[in-house]
C-alpha cells in the first residue's frame, strides 16, 4: 500500500494513550489536533465525524476519552486514510472508528454513499486548512493540509451543517486572526457560538481559537477565558499538561 511504502514513524500522544503512525515528512500531528479533541463535548452513544482527519488524531483522541462514541474519519488523501485505519486498529478502537476517503467539501451524494446521510450526526470536528494559497509548501501533504481557498471555511461548514442533526454541534480550530471569518461563516445556520482563545504564553496574543457552535440555535456568543500553553519562561502550564498529556477535556467540552 502507498501508506506503507512511504516513510512513517510511530509517535505517542496524550502521554502514550494513543500511538499514531504518520508520515515522516509533510503535515504531522501537533497540538492543534489534541486541543480540538479536548474541546469536543461528545457524550457516550454519539456519532462524531472528523472532517479532514489526517491520520485520525483528533477523532481517535475523542474515542479514547469518551467511551461508546462512534467516529467516522473523513480524509481526502488515500494514504492518510489507510494510516487512520491502521491507527484505529492498533489502538483497539476499530470497532467504533472507521476511516473513509472523501473530500470534506464533496457533494451530498458522495457522503450518503459513504454512509453519512444528512441530519444523522451528533458532532462534527474540523481543522480546516487555514493558510492562504500564496507561498505553498513544496510538500504535497503539508500543502493540502494547510492551504485554504477563499471559500474553504464556508464549504466545510456547509458540509457540517448538512451532516448534523438539529441542535448538533460543530467544533473547530482556526487561526486567531481569522475569528471574524469564522463568525461570519457560522452566522448562516449556527448559534450559541463559544470561543476559547489559545495563547502560547500569558502575555502573548492568541495564536488559535477553538470555536463551538450549535446548529439552529439562537443563543448569543460567549467568549471564554483564554487557555495558555506555557508560562513566561516556556514551561508548559499545568492546564496544558493536563490536556496534552493526560487527555483532560477543555471547558468547551463541558458546556
Amino acid at each position: 500500500m502507498a501508506a506503507e511504502r512511504a516513510p512513517t514513524s510511530d509517535d505517542a500522544v496524550l502521554g502514550g494513550r494513543l500511538v499514531l503512525r504518520q508520515p515522516r515528512k509533510g503535515h504531522r500531528v501537533g497540538h492543534d489536533a489534541i486541543l480540538l479533541a479536548a474541546a469536543c463535548s461528545a457524550r457516550p452513544g454519539a456519532h462524531l465525524v472528523d472532517l479532514g482527519a489526517g491520520v485520525g488524531a483528533a477523532g481517535l483522541a475523542v474515542a479514547r476519552r469518551v467511551g461508546d462514541v462512534a467516529v467516522t474519519l473523513v480524509e481526502i488523501e488515500d494514504d492518510l486514510v489507510q494510516l487512520a485505519g491502521v491507527n484505529a486498529a492498533r489502538n483497539n478502537l476499530a470497532k467504533r472508528v472507521r476511516a473513509v476517503c472523501l473530500d470534506a467539501a464533496a457533494r451530498p451524494a458522495a457522503f450518503t454513499a459513504a454512509g453519512l446521510a444528512p441530519g444523522r450526526v451528533d458532532h462534527v470536528l474540523m481543522n480546516p486548512p487555514f493558510n492562504a494559497a500564496h507561498n505553498p509548501s513544496p510538500d504535497r501533504g503539508r500543502r493540502l493540509a494547510r492551504r485554504a481557498g477563499p471559500d474553504t471555511l464556508h464549504r466545510w461548514l456547509r458540509t457540517a451543517s448538512r451532516l448534523l442533526r438539529p441542535a448538533g454541534v460543530v467544533t473547530l480550530i482556526w487561526r486567531a486572526d481569522g475569528l471574524d471569518a469564522i463568525l461570519a461563516a457560522l452566522a448562516d445556520g449556527f448559534g450559541a457560538v463559544a470561543v476559547l482563545p489559545v495563547h502560547s504564553k500569558p502575555a502573548a496574543p492568541a495564536i488559535r481559537v477553538l470555536v463551538r457552535a450549535i446548529k439552529g440555535s439562537r443563543a448569543p456568543l460567549s467568549l471564554l477565558p483564554g487557555f495558555v500553553l506555557a508560562d513566561a519562561v516556556g514551561k508548559p502550564t499545568e492546564e496544558a499538561e493536563a490536556v496534552l498529556r493526560e487527555a483532560a477535556a477543555l471547558p468547551l467540552a463541558k458546556r
